[in-house]
């Protein structure tokens, strides 16, 4: 900071001392132009008029004055020789004394220059250092701090609001992380605990045929559910890190691959699947681009009820996927895209999910560069819209 702080002086310092130098010399040469015809002006009338003849033998080839001196004062060849020496005289020492006074005054004016650059420089500079300083003492446990600089509008107190709002991101970001730290932990620990649980129960005394195969197909029930999970949990990953291959995807052909290989699923539930799809080429990994289209699909199916339907549109504004259900809370829905987050707590019922479907859905849409969105439905259920970038 001090060394900028001298760079700021050293700038200011010097334009304006170069600026008064400028100022100085013009004033020097407009005055050194006319200074002698003025003075000649002036002292001519005061010459005495015996003043030729006491001196006529010396000067008695002597110029004439100019035209326009002439016009002002009408001398003798004699009094124009002494009024010249008395001009040139007074006009030499009227220049050496300007010059002297001018450099004295540039002397002091360049020493104030560089005091008021070093000033101004450190109040231009001091919201810098205000944000220097927070910002060293930023750690994990005073993020919510912010600057809140009390400053007129201009780029300084831009930098302090883009710095809060920096600041703001990155608490809501380390939240979230913590907060999907603390929920893959309890999610990981439900079904180890169930497992530990059933072969515990399972290892005691003698148990029945009927008890091995109930621990049986529930240790397998629960593995299934901690393998989706963390299926589930290095897809975001993957998704986080952002796309490794791109190519043209048929955005069309992938919802009709996913929904006639989920038509089973909805049969047994006795949900309705109805498809509305038009041509939609986009950019990205088709691998991801499955993934999004069942984890919607999946979804719509396992929230529903039975009787229930569930609407798949594919054209020019991106994915919809609309389901009947359950009544959703308006102001839920933004938080049913953040990881573990359900509409209704869980129930650990078999095939219940573990709340990861539209965190992973959104994951995905932002890595190809688009939005997903939802809205709750008046009548139950939601629309989950997904826009893309669409291909030439």
């Amino acid at each position: 900071m001090r060394s900028e702080r001298a760079r700021l002086t050293a700038l200011y310092g010097g334009l304006l001392v170069l600026a008064g130098a400028l100022l100085m010399g013009l004033v020097y040469l407009l005055v050194s132009e006319r200074l002698y015809a003025t003075v000649l002006t002036a002292v001519a009338p005061a010459v005495p008029d015996g003043a030729g003849p006491a001196i006529r033998s010396g000067v008695a080839s002597a110029p004439q004055p100019p035209t326009d001196w002439a016009q002002t004062v009408v001398m003798e060849p004699g009094q124009y020789a002494v009024a010249k020496r008395v001009t040139t005289a007074a006009g030499d020492a009227a220049l050496n004394q300007l010059l002297t006074v001018s450099g004295v005054s540039l002397a002091v004016y360049s020493a104030l220059s560089v005091a008021l650059a070093w000033w101004m420089a450190g109040r231009v500079l001091r919201p810098v250092g205000v944000i220097t300083a927070r910002a060293r003492r930023l750690s994990g446990s005073n993020l919510h701090e912010r600057l809140a600089l009390k400053a007129p509008p201009g780029e300084l107190k831009e930098l302090a609001d883009t710095f809060d709002g920096m600041l703001d991101r990155i608490e809501e970001l380390v939240a979230a992380r913590q907060r999907f730290a603390a929920n893959a932990a309890h999610e990981l620990r439900t079904p180890l605990a169930v497992q530990r649980a059933a072969a515990e129960i399972g290892l005691a005394d003698d148990p029945p045929p009927e008890k091995v195969a109930w621990i049986r197909d529930k240790l397998i029930d629960t593995a299934a559910d901690s393998e989706q999970l963390i299926e589930g949990l290095l897809l975001l990953a993957v998704c986080d890190e952002g796309l490794r291959r791109r190519e043209r995807v048929g955005l069309d052909a992938t919802a009709s691959t996913v929904t006639e290989a989920l038509e089973p699923e909805a049969k047994n539930r006795s949900i309705t699947v109805e498809a509305e799809v038009r041509p939609l080429s986009v950019e990205g990994d088709p691998v991801l681009l499955g993934h999004l289209v069942h984890n919607l699909v999946a979804n719509a199916l396992r929230h529903n009820h039975p009787g229930g339907t569930v609407r798949v549109r594919v054209g020019p504004g991106g994915l919809e996927v609309a389901n009947t259900g359950p009544v959703v809370d308006p102001a839920t829905v933004p938080l049913l895209f953040e990881p573990f987050r359900r509409a209704q707590a869980r129930r650990h019922a078999p095939g219940e999910g573990a709340g990861l479907g539209l965190s992973i859905v959104a994951s995905i849409a932002r890595a190809h560069g688009g939005e997903a969105s939802a809205t709750a439905n008046p009548g139950g259920g939601l629309t989950v819209r997904v826009v893309l970038p669409t291909c030439p």
